[in-house]
């Protein structure tokens, strides 16, 4: 891809995905709750990596339109994901932060969410030279791998959370 095509593609149409996996994201929580639709969206975020396998697997010619339109829909598919699940982590890190020192709280999560983000992207490139070589399919079945640590906090977290927070109250 060209600066200009990567600009596109992450610039305009990720943000799109990503904007609208959010809404959609919202308008669910807010017709059953987070404790309805915390693992919809915890397994949502693991379609990035599907997308990526599928990706690495075809390898679609991108010199052709159909190649573009492949690889540009896997970006919208993987921001889409990425924002409807983060939807959750969200309302999530909101929950636990409701208290008298809220701000601080959420604030303390914040940080949290920003090492949790940052330590793994630290070492991303150190772990698929390593352990993979030079196959970009069996890093991605890697990461999807690390995302049983996702599924886990969100079986251990899901019964402590009360059915109607994030729900919509009704009239």
């Amino acid at each position: 891809m060209t600066a200009t095509e990567v600009g596109f593609a992450y610039g305009t149409l990720a943000i799109i995905g990503l904007t609208i996996g959010g809404i959609i994201g919202g308008i669910c929580a807010a017709q059953g709750g987070l404790k309805k639709w915390i693992w919809p969206m915890a397994l949502a975020t693991s379609l990035n990596c599907v997308a990526y396998i599928i990706l690495s697997n075809v390898q679609p010619d991108y010199s052709t339109i159909s190649g573009k339109a492949i690889t540009f829909s896997a970006i919208i598919l993987e921001q889409f994901a990425y924002g409807f699940g983060f939807t959750a982590f969200m309302l999530f890190m909101m929950y636990f932060a409701d208290g008298p020192y809220k701000t601080s709280h959420y604030a303390i999560c914040t940080a949290f969410m920003a090492l949790g983000m940052m330590l793994p992207g630290m070492c991303a490139g150190w772990i698929k030279e390593v352990l993979m070589g030079n196959s970009y399919s069996n890093f991605f079945w890697w990461v999807l791998c690390c995302n049983v640590a996702t599924w886990a906090v969100t079986l251990l977290v899901r019964p402590h959370i009360n059915p109607a927070y994030g729900a919509k109250e009704k009239k």
